[in-house]
C-alpha cells in the first residue's frame, strides 16, 4: 500500500501570485509647533493663569519673578510720617539755590552791574554824564513800552561806565529792548528785529478781503513811524480787528517777501485791545 508524500515546502507571496500588503507607517513622535508654542507662552503669562500647568522649572522662575516685582515695589521707608518727600524737595530746592547762585556769579564776572549788591551805575557818572543819560533814557522809554525811564538809564548808565560812548550805549539799549520779548517796538523797527517775533501796536488802518481761505483777516497796522501788513491765519483763533480800531500785537511772527517785511498772527501770539479793556470808562 503506497503513501502520499506530504510536502512541507513554504510558498512565498510572489510565487502564489498575490500582491504585497501596504507597509504601515512608522509612528513619529508629537512635537508643538510654532503656534502651540505661542499659545502656550500666551496663556502661561495671562494674569488668571496662575502657576496651574505649568512644569516645577516654569513654576519656579515665575515665582522668583513676582518676589522681584514685589521687592522692588516696596518703599524701604515704611513709616506713615513718612518724609522722603519732604526730604526729596529740601534736595531739589538746594540744588536750584546753587545753580541760581552760580548763574549770578558768572553773569557778574562778564557783567559787574548785573550783581544786585553793585553800586548803581549811574551814582558813579559826573552830573552832566547823568543828566544826558537820564534824556537818552527818557526819550527810548517813550518809544518803547514795558521799560521805565529808571530801567533805561541804568542801562545806559552801566555801559558809559564801562567805558562806552553815550551815542553807542543808546544804540546797544535800543536794540537791546527791541530784541526783549514782549516789548512793544515801533513799527518801522520791525525790519530791525533779528528774532523771529515782534510786539507792535497800532491802528488798523486798512481792512483787505483775504486771497485765501486759510486767510481769516489781512490789512495794514499804523502807527506814528509807518505801516505794516498784517495777516490773520483762521487756525491761529484769533478775535477779528475793526477798521479803525487801536490794537496791540504780541509775538507776531515776522516774514519777507519782495525785500518788504510783514508779520503774522498765529496761534501763539495774542491780541490786546486797550480801548476795549477800558468798557467801563464808557
Amino acid at each position: 500500500m503506497s503513501r502520499n508524500n506530504v510536502s512541507t515546502k513554504e510558498v512565498s507571496v510572489a510565487e502564489q501570485g498575490l500582491e504585497p500588503a501596504e507597509t504601515e507607517p512608522a509612528v513619529e513622535p508629537l512635537r508643538p509647533n510654532v503656534d502651540l508654542q505661542t499659545q502656550a507662552k500666551v496663556d502661561a503669562n495671562h494674569p488668571d493663569a496662575g502657576m496651574s500647568g505649568l512644569s516645577l522649572a516654569a513654576e519656579e522662575k515665575a515665582l522668583a519673578r513676582e518676589a522681584e516685582k514685589a521687592r522692588t515695589r516696596e518703599r524701604w521707608d515704611r513709616r506713615q510720617s513718612s518724609d522722603r518727600e519732604a526730604r526729596t524737595r529740601q534736595v531739589i530746592a538746594a540744588g536750584s539755590h546753587q545753580r541760581r547762585d552760580e548763574f549770578a556769579e558768572r553773569r557778574a564776572s562778564v557783567d559787574p552791574w548785573a550783581d544786585p549788591e553793585q553800586e548803581d551805575p549811574r551814582a558813579t557818572l559826573a552830573q552832566d554824564e547823568l543828566a544826558a543819560v537820564n534824556q537818552e533814557a527818557r526819550r527810548i522809554a517813550a518809544n518803547t513800552k514795558g521799560w521805565t525811564d529808571a530801567a533805561v538809564s541804568r542801562q545806559l548808565a552801566a555801559r558809559v561806565a564801562n567805558g562806552d560812548e553815550l551815542v553807542t550805549a543808546v544804540i546797544q539799549v535800543t536794540e537791546q529792548i527791541q530784541e526783549a520779548p514782549g516789548t512793544i517796538i515801533p513799527i518801522e523797527a520791525v525790519s530791525e528785529v533779528a528774532r523771529g517775533t515782534v510786539s507792535i501796536a497800532g491802528e488798523w488802518a486798512e481792512d483787505w478781503e483775504p486771497a485765501h481761505p486759510a486767510i481769516q483777516q489781512v490789512g495794514l497796522l499804523e502807527d506814528d513811524t509807518g505801516r505794516i501788513k498784517v495777516t490773520v491765519w483762521r487756525k491761529s483763533g484769533q478775535p477779528r480787528i475793526d477798521e479803525g480800531e487801536r490794537v496791540r500785537l504780541v509775538d507776531a511772527a515776522t516774514s519777507w517777501y519782495d525785500g518788504r517785511v510783514s508779520v503774522a498772527l498765529t496761534g501763539w501770539s495774542r491780541v490786546d485791545f486797550p480801548e476795549r479793556d477800558r468798557w467801563w470808562e464808557g
